[in-house]
């Protein structure tokens, strides 16, 4: 990896993805959205994709722009596309925002914001596509892992084209009765495939390749890896195909999900048994904190499948589905990102400043950049609240509920700052000097 390209602006998409989630821990501790407002309300689809777009796809996203030429050993298809579609993001998610807000009669604006939200929103996502596909298509054949991120952003194109289909709804400029067909059942496919599909699936591909780099173990590419892959694909393409097909033909939706469903808790059970063989087979002997912590957000995997599994058996799984995304989305999706970050910001940070003189001057480890045993405080804090938030969902206990997203939400910020003093190489400077480059900047890399 020493002298290995780095991507810009992947900081400044860090930054933004953990400024939304701050804003959304926020949100939920002052009990705005789920569960003091309806999970269909306006409260709740703020919330919703405040966590969705504005923290876990822009973690995704800058993650894909530095790590996609990882995975299949060539340069980004281009380094100025991102800063666009950082901006073209950005701008959409204010606007779907504040649309929710109309729609929630917060705010009285002479124009509806869902039109302006579709078009730079689709214009953001599109970009981000198009970089990051042309990056893979010349990297071909791809390596599974590869295959797993592949898969993940044509999910997020079906999401992203979903998504402005329902914005356009809202903002009364569709009409055809097949497109409001489609909107006015199709929530539950667009809600699937951009939690299961573009987010999970994607971190799958992406933890396989560097779980396997920070703990020193074999990367996996065997019949499981490859079964794993191939039960979630085929999983995404029955809510797709199947969850539009039956909406257009006036059939029943539930079908398509259960046979998805029962694909994908099959595609987890196996990821899961990979990742159990990763830690096993590892050659670092002591696992670093991020990889610890990724164990805590693989615990939260498992138990949302076995929720979702249990709830459906039983037969109350829509009474249950907020509590079994809430412990998806915070406690495995961002989970991980926040365990990968701890480590990624440190990798970044070290290539920049030290990469270029290895060899040349005394330079420090990658895990001199940080101080773990600042961060293991905050990181059990972080997972501790989201699990006794989920309890708290599942008893219907709403203020209890608030106190652990409070708890979240201090978890957080420390381990923000935590971030913040790895990238200003505050936890260094007693063992060397600093680089002859200075102090990195905060929100971008230089390349």
């Amino acid at each position: 990896m020493v002298g290995a390209s780095l991507s810009k602006w992947t900081m400044s998409y860090f930054a933004a993805a953990l400024l939304a989630l701050i804003a959304a821990e926020g949100l939920m501790v002052a009990g705005f959205g789920f569960p003091n407002a309806p999970i269909r309300g306006p409260e709740t689809l703020v919330l919703v994709h405040l966590v969705a777009i504005g923290w876990l796809s822009m973690l995704m996203l800058g993650a894909l722009f530095q790590f996609v030429p990882v995975l299949v050993a060539r340069p980004l298809h281009s380094n100025r596309l991102p800063l666009p579609s950082l901006v073209l993001i950005l701008s959409g998610l204010a606007a779907l925002l504040l649309g929710f807000l109309q729609m929630g009669g917060y705010l009285a604006l002479p124009h509806s914001c869902f039109p302006a939200a579709s078009a730079l929103l689709g214009a953001g996502v599109s970009l981000a596509l198009w970089n990051l596909g042309r990056t893979l298509w010349a990297a071909r054949p791809l390596p599974i892992s590869a295959r797993f991120v592949t898969v993940g952003l044509a999910s997020i194109a079906v999401t992203a084209l979903l998504g402005i289909l329902f914005a356009l709804t809202l903002g009364g400029v569709v009409s055809h009765p097949a497109l409001l067909a489609i909107a006015s059942q199709g929530v539950p496919v667009h809600a699937i495939v951009g939690l299961g599909g573009w987010l999970t699936f994607t971190a799958m591909g992406v933890s396989y390749r560097l779980l396997a780099m920070f703990m020193l173990a074999p990367e996996l590419d065997g019949a499981s890896t490859r079964a794993a892959f191939h039960f979630g694909a085929v999983a995404l393409a029955l809510v797709i195909f199947g969850g539009v097909g039956l909406i257009l033909l006036g059939g029943h939706l539930a079908f398509a999900l259960a046979a998805a469903g029962t694909l994908g808790l099959v595609c987890v059970a196996i990821y899961w048994t990979d990742m159990v063989h990763l830690y096993r087979a590892r050659k670092r002997r002591v696992i670093e904190l991020n990889s610890r912590m990724a164990g805590f957000a693989l615990i939260s995997l498992g138990l949302a499948a076995t929720l979702a599994l249990a709830a459906n058996i039983l037969g109350v799984l829509p009474r249950l589905a907020g509590a079994v995304a809430f412990l998806t989305a915070f406690g495995w999706l961002s989970g991980l990102g926040l365990a990968m970050l701890y480590k990624i910001v440190a990798f970044i940070t070290w290539l920049e400043c030290y990469g270029p003189v290895l060899g040349k001057m005394p330079t420090p480890r990658v895990q001199d950049l940080v101080v773990e045993r600042r961060a293991l405080p905050w990181f059990m804090i972080y997972f501790v609240a989201v699990w006794s938030g989920t309890v708290a969902l599942l008893i219907e206990q709403a203020t209890v509920f608030r106190v652990s997203a409070g708890a979240m939400t201090i978890a957080t910020v420390g381990l923000c700052i935590q971030f913040m003093h790895t990238r200003r190489l505050d936890h260094v400077l007693t063992l060397t000097s600093l680089p002859e480059s200075g102090r990195p900047r905060l929100l971008m890399s230089a390349t």
